[in-house]
């Protein structure tokens, strides 16, 4: 950057969360050379709303999803955390809006949204070890502190922005 304020730079760890974060992404770079993970953006579109989560380890709302797993598809990833994070459950095929690479995380992890506006939600996600919080909300109310990863996406989507490849 050139002098600028990072966006970014508040949602960045530092401490024992940054630690467990860097220790994680040492763990899926051993495990899987090349990290490759799904992010879902849920839209209900009567009440015009997206579903975000806000981890317990990293600050920020942002889209549910995560890492695909060895012999796991992209949408079998999605289902899984769409249900681990959400309890939401997809009722027609997603769409794969777009591929982008995540630099931020590492120099081999990328990542496919998908839209998905076809789903039920079992029940209402509670508190858990992982998600501190999550809800839907209106597309021109989201939470102050949504990552600016997740803005961009929603921009792309629903404002017409054309798609980065960087996350």
């Amino acid at each position: 950057m050139t002098g600028a304020t990072d966006p970014e730079k508040a949602f960045r760890q530092a401490g024992w969360a940054g630690l467990r974060a860097r220790l994680f992404h040492l763990y899926f770079l051993l495990r899987r050379p090349m990290t490759l993970g799904v992010r879902g953006l849920v839209y209900d579109r009567a009440s015009n709303t997206v579903f975000l989560i806000r981890h317990t380890y990293v600050p920020g709302w942002q889209l549910p999803g995560g890492g695909v797993e060895t012999g796991e598809t992209l949408l079998e990833a999605l289902a899984r955390e769409l249900a681990e994070e959400g309890n939401i459950a997809l009722t027609a095929s997603p769409m794969l809006k777009s591929m982008h690479f995540n630099r931020r995380s590492s120099r081999r992890d990328h990542v496919g949204l998908y839209l998905i506006e076809a789903f039920s939600q079992t029940a209402p996600k509670l508190p858990d070890h992982e998600i501190a919080e999550a809800a839907f909300f209106p597309l021109d109310r989201l939470p102050e502190d949504t990552t600016p990863a997740t803005r961009r996406r929603i921009a792309e989507i629903f404002g017409g922005e054309q798609a980065s490849v960087y996350w």
